[in-house]
């Protein structure tokens, strides 16, 4: 391609493909720089805004890159994979509906796409529309059996329905397929970790983190790991740089938050769990933790205002249920407190809250 562009500086395609060479070794700078050079000499070249898009994702610019798609759909309203594009841009940004609408007109465009199926699985798991999610990750395993990120995919469905048996399988099977992915290993070992085999589960997230040291959800995993463990000090540690790979994460934030509520360090745990709130306002989990901090300061309405968001958000969140009902019982409202300990039996089916929340229940009833 250099030899290319030499004989000819107008050479279009010669831009594009060495755009793609650099995309393929993850050095999206220059990636960006070809396709720059590229839409210059032609401005109508939909491929090139499509893959600047995909190069400015991988940046985690996704304005950028939601730009350049919707250029790239302007110039060829039939190109699926710019489709498919936007839509995994919608999801980053959380906008599953969005995201989902793209990739049925990616699929309508081109119906034996495994990838588009597998990403719009994806965005249905993340609305917790299980049905939809599995259906769409085993058409993509039908259409392409060899799809390791599909595997991975369903094992994660699976482990969401508590199904650890398949999803240990679905694990194994997308590291068979592709033993440098970082993700199955990461998602192995969060597996491994609700099954308390700790071994096995900092090994997955050391590999993961050895595939791919910019992974930031590894080191997310592993800091979760570490603060189970007690290890508090290699946790933040972890978690910081979660916030520095990704400071727009408001997981990791509600994780560090949690982690300095556990030592006592109000201060930093407030701040995180604002942070947290600030970049994603519609997150029942971090609701529920700011509201456990707003109760260990004995701060009884705010607590249970975080608790009452937490469940508007997530109506079936059997932790918020338990938490609030806790505050209510020490705000010696009995009445509350038995509806929220009641509304968990219905509710869930983790057998430890349901023996606590039968336990209050008792107490209470002999108040």
């Amino acid at each position: 391609m250099n030899q290319a562009i030499k004989l000819d500086p107008n050479n279009v395609k010669a831009y594009y493909n060495r755009g793609n060479s650099y995309f393929y070794k993850k050095d999206y700078d220059r990636a960006i720089a070809d396709y720059n050079q590229a839409i210059k000499l032609d401005p109508n070249y939909a491929y090139a805004y499509n893959n600047r898009g995909y190069s400015y994702a991988n940046k985690k610019d996704y304005d950028r890159a939601m730009a350049d798609y919707n250029q790239a759909i302007k110039l060829d309203s039939n190109d699926a994979q710019a489709y498919n594009n936007r839509g995994h841009s919608y999801d980053n940004k959380k906008n599953y509906d969005r995201a989902i609408a793209d990739y049925n007109q990616a699929i309508k465009l081109d119906p034996n796409n495994a990838a588009v199926y597998n990403s719009r699985g994806y965005s249905y798991l993340n609305k917790k529309d299980y049905e939809r999610a599995i259906a769409d990750f085993n058409q993509a395993i039908k259409l392409d059996p060899n799809d390791a990120s599909a595997y991975n995919n369903r094992g994660i469905y699976y482990a969401n329905k508590k199904d650890y048996e398949r999803a240990i399988v679905d694990f194994n099977q997308a590291i068979k397929l592709d033993p440098n992915y970082a993700s199955a290993y990461n998602s192995r070992g969060l597996y491994y970790a609700n099954k308390k085999d700790y071994e096995r589960a900092i090994a997955d997230f050391n590999q993961a983190i050895k595939l791919d040291p910019n992974y930031a959800s590894a080191y997310n995993s592993r800091g979760i790991y570490y603060a189970n463990k007690k290890d508090y000090e290699r946790a933040i540690v972890d978690f910081n740089q979660v916030i520095k790979l990704d400071p727009n994460n408001a997981l990791v934030y509600n994780n560090r938050g949690y982690f300095y509520l556990n030592k006592k360090d109000y201060d930093h745990a407030i701040a995180d769990y604002n942070q947290a709130i600030k970049l994603d306002p519609n997150n029942a989990l971090v609701y529920n933790n700011r509201g456990l901090y707003y109760a260990n300061k004995k701060d009884y309405g705010r607590a249970i205002a975080d608790y009452n968001q937490a469940i508007k958000f997530d109506p079936n969140d059997a932790k918020a249920y338990y938490d609030r009902g806790l505050v209510y019982k020490n705000k010696d409202n009995k009445d509350k407190a038995i509806q929220d300990f009641q509304k968990i039996l219905q509710l869930n089916d983790d057998v430890e809250l349901n023996k606590k929340a039968k336990q209050e229940l008792k107490e209470l009833s002999t108040k």
